[in-house]
């Protein structure tokens, strides 16, 4: 991380350092270092830039670039240097640069392209105070120039890597820098949100302007096609993606984020005012084929993401108390304020007043109000250029208990001044916390007995009256005290402290507070469900409901749009024709949650004053809404200490909870799916006969086992319908590649026809390196076909041996090889090619399926044929004892039956 704090003052001008013995705390600037700040350069991300300065005669020459890309900045003439060592990076081609060697067009260069900040007592162009005597040596023909511009020191002036709009803020005194930096992660293509990558971000408070640096480049030496980066942006909780354009659920509110597109190489994306906390990043590749690719068979392109954020951060607030008028003075800085804003605040009133410039009339003030966090939010501009001294800005429902940013900027000349005071203005709400009885004292009973328990009665009108004329002030609101109960990861019930009813009237909204702010939360589904009684809801009477964050939603005598100060909520309502409404939002950000609920009456409002209604409340937090439906499974993540959770989709179902069947195979499709994947395992019978035939003892062995664990892997890889388990999925996975990496070794070496005890050596050896092999990657195929080509090696080996020693081809019949090897061979070339390179998520019921009738049948051909000198199984005669010796003289085993 790169931490970057701007001196108070800086030292003075007329000091020379030489680049080799440069002294980061004489230049005015406090420097932690862990790793070289990030460079945009052509061709990735060089060490610290080429600046060197060499002292002569006539003054001073310097240079600056990338690595290769070095070019002379030129010189400067005598007399005109009383400055420090500069050390800049531009990005761009030398004829981007020009050397202005007066000091009124430096000013002017720096005016046109928006850099040049004025300070007060000075009437100088300058970064970083009026004893700077030159501002810079080097200026851009081109404003644009400006992006990727890092210069530090002049004076203790620093510039960071911001657009033209941006930098101006930069050489503003009080602002801390810091870099932020993530390792790199290898992209995929996208198929569930599971294949794509997730970063996270802390930003800190008080920060003004942020920059993702995005760089994106490829992991390997092959000629990869360039491919198009998606990368989202959120603030809260991970964003809500949907490249495969796939439907949500009824009722779910998708989040918005920000994204961008790239190609590979570097990006920068900026964001001015953003909220405080985590942010969150994603980036994937585009949506892959239907195509299965082999893992290890094919060499594939990687593509490799990394992103750095770097922040600039206000450490010198104004402080807004409430009524209380605050003076300001704007020059061409901007000012920040911040006022804070307490629980229970109905509205916010900022106000302008005495407000005067010395070069224009009116009042040339613009006010930036909140923070930026998503499409889905926005900020509050006020500009008061008109000639009514005075303006103000109401806000009605502003954020509760958190600090809320102002920026106030003129919009006079760059010589001009303007004087005003702000003064914010609080209206309190005045709450009605609704009473509870006392908590039974068993808490295991306490939930199960919630609807049991008699409902409290809430407040009358009378009633609040009367305390409102007692207090002073109405109440505007029923505060419902709720219950947050964790039962699992991710797994959190809301319910109100004595019971799931809440008791809803006219004249003032009923409220419940959701806290998901433990920052483990947003990584699930909040679910907000809402019920009335159907004989409690009379003809034109309505059930208005918002779910909002940050503040909750009070003016329902208003209007019901679900709109607060900086954020729009989500509207449920119930009515006669329905009883019940719902709400599901994936990914909630991670913030103080409301749902507030009023009785309306559209028609006669005076048929509900003395109306209370109870509804039922049901919010929960889950992994995965509905637990991803028959057709998916929930998977939690993991991205360093975060957890989230993703659906993933079996049996052509999509989307975000596996809700979306457009592409779902019916269940009659599901049950020949199974069929075919289990039954063509049966072709194992043709092995096991031959083997059996043939006193192949552990052969048939090895095919029944494979035959076995294959078949009920299938049945249990069914999802839906036709589903069998008779042990966990991953063990029937683990046997099922474990028997047929086994049964294609014991095929290759029993055709070398080695000597007995040599022959069940290697078949135990081979056994326990496929089984190592598949414990460190399962779906590696070459963990299968390393030991298989080994084998087929060592089956070489002897049929050359033997045919040096019999000095004729063998096998010696071509009966043998037309018949049983040829056919045998291409069989299992063929089920290889298929199994490689021909399946796709579409076919795979039928191309595996013949893939296992192809292996089947080719073991069964390729197995050699016994020795004619001898019978399989020759008993001799019975003795005394009526015990039969059975023998076989090929492997002079004996065993008594």
């Amino acid at each position: 991380m790169l931490r970057v704090k701007i001196a108070p003052s800086p030292p003075p001008c007329g000091t020379f350092w030489e680049s080799s013995s440069l002294d980061w705390g004489r230049l005015g600037a406090v420097v932690h270092l862990s790793r070289p700040p990030p460079r945009i350069c052509p061709g990735g991300w060089p060490r610290w830039p080429l600046c060197q300065a060499v002292r002569g005669p006539e003054g001073m020459r310097w240079e600056m670039g990338c690595p290769g890309r070095a070019f002379q900045a030129g010189s400067w003439g005598r007399g005109a240097v009383r400055g420090s060592l500069c050390g800049v990076l531009g990005q761009g081609r030398p004829g981007d640069w020009q050397l202005l060697p007066n000091a009124e067009q430096q000013e002017d260069a720096l005016l046109r392209c928006g850099l040049c900040r004025k300070w007060e007592g000075s009437d100088r162009c300058g970064t970083s105070g009026p004893e700077v005597q030159q501002v810079l040596w080097v200026t851009p023909r081109s404003c644009g120039v400006w992006q990727g511009l890092w210069v530090l020191g002049e004076c203790g002036g620093v510039w960071g890597p911001w657009g033209p709009a941006d930098t101006a803020s930069l050489s503003e005194p009080g602002l801390v820098f810091e870099h932020f930096s993530q390792a790199p992660q290898k992209l995929s293509t996208y198929s569930w949100y599971g294949s794509a990558r997730l970063f996270r971000f802390h930003v800190p408070r008080d920060t003004v302007l942020l920059r993702w640096l995005l760089q994106a480049s490829q992991d390997s030496g092959l000629a990869c096609a360039e491919m198009n980066i998606t990368v989202h942006f959120r603030h809260g909780a991970p964003p809500v993606i949907n490249p495969l354009d796939t439907r949500f659920p009824d009722d779910t509110l998708v989040p918005q984020s920000f994204y961008v597109k790239m190609l590979l190489g570097n990006a920068s994306v900026n964001m001015s005012h953003p909220a405080p906390g985590d942010w969150f990043v994603v980036a994937h590749l585009p949506p892959s084929s239907q195509k299965i690719e082999v893992k290890g068979f094919v060499p594939t392109c990687a593509y490799v993401f990394q992103p750095d954020l770097l922040v600039t951060r206000v450490i010198e607030f104004s402080i807004m108390e409430p009524d209380v008028p605050l003076a300001q003075t704007l020059f061409s800085h901007p000012s920040y304020l911040k006022v804070f804003i307490p629980e229970y605040t109905q509205q916010l009133q900022l106000e302008l007043q005495g407000c005067t410039s010395n070069q224009s009339g009116g009042c040339p003030v613009r006010l930036s109000v909140g923070s930026a966090t998503s499409p889905g939010s926005f900020q509050k501009m006020l500009s008061c250029a008109g000639p009514n001294p005075s303006c103000q800005l109401l806000l009605a429902s502003p954020p509760w208990d958190q600090w809320l940013h102002v920026m106030a900027e003129s919009l006079a000349g760059p010589r001009a001044s303007v004087a005003f005071s702000a003064v914010a203005v609080l209206t309190a709400c005045r709450p009605w916390t609704v009473p509870f009885p006392p908590l039974v004292q068993n808490p295991l009973n306490q939930s199960g007995n919630a609807s049991a328990r008699q409902l409290t009665p809430g407040p009358g009108g009378q009633e609040l009256a009367q305390a409102g004329r007692a207090g002073g002030d109405p109440f505007c609101l029923l505060h419902y005290p709720v219950v947050r109960e964790d039962l699992d990861v991710m797994s959190v019930r809301f319910q109100p402290l004595d019971g799931i009813m809440v008791l809803v009237r006219s004249g003032m909204p009923s409220l419940m507070q959701l806290r998901l702010n433990t920052g483990m939360d947003s990584g699930g589904s909040l679910t907000v469900v809402l019920r009335a009684n159907q004989t409690t809801l009379a003809n034109g009477t309505l059930v208005a409901a918002c779910v909002t964050v940050a503040s909750p939603f009070l003016s329902f005598n208003t209007s019901v749009s679900c709109t607060t100060a900086f954020f729009q909520g989500h509207a449920l309502s119930l009515s006669p024709s329905s009883y019940s409404d719902k709400l599901i939002i994936p990914y909630p950000e991670t913030a103080t949650w409301y749902l507030s609920l009023q009785l309306l009456c559209p028609d006669s409002p005076q048929d509900c004053e003395q109306v209370m209604l109870p509804v039922e409340t049901s919010v929960y937090l889950e992994p995965c809404w509905n637990d991803c439906g028959r057709y998916g499974q929930c998977l939690l993540l993991r991205r360093h200490g975060y957890l989230y959770a993703g659906c993933s989709c079996k049996a052509g179902w999509r989307g975000w909870s596996c809700s979306d069947n457009s592409t779902a195979q019916t269940p009659a499709q599901q049950r020949v799916a199974a069929l075919l994947l289990t039954l063509s395992n049966v072709m194992f019978l043709a092995p096991i006969a031959v083997s059996l035939h043939r006193a192949l003892l552990v052969e048939a062995s090895v095919y029944c086992y494979t035959m076995f664990f294959s078949t009920f892997y299938h049945a249990c890889d069914q999802p839906g319908e036709a589903v069998l388990c008779i042990l966990s999925y991953d063990t029937l996975q683990y046997c099922d590649f474990l028997g047929s990496g086994v049964s294609a070794w014991v095929t290759v070496l029993c055709m070398a026809r080695l000597k007995t005890a040599l022959k069940h050596v290697l078949y135990l050896l081979g056994t326990l390196v496929i089984a190592m092999s598949l414990q460190l990657d399962r779906r590696g195929i070459w963990n299968m076909m390393g030991p298989c080509l080994f084998a087929f090696v060592i089956m070489a080996s002897m049929w050359v041996y033997r045919c040096g020693h019999r000095h004729r081809c063998y096998p010696t019949s071509w009966q043998r090889w037309a018949f049983f090897l040829l056919p045998g061979i291409c069989m299992a070339f063929v089920g290889i090619t298929i199994y490689t390179s021909m399946m796709t998520n579409d076919n795979y019921y039928y191309t595996h399926s013949i893939w296992h009738v192809l292996l089947a049948a080719s073991a069964a051909l390729l197995l050699p044929p016994r020795d004619r000198c001898a019978e399989p199984w020759a008993c001799s005669p019975k003795l005394p004892c009526h015990y039969q010796i059975c023998r076989n003289d090929r492997d002079e085993l004996y065993t008594v039956t």
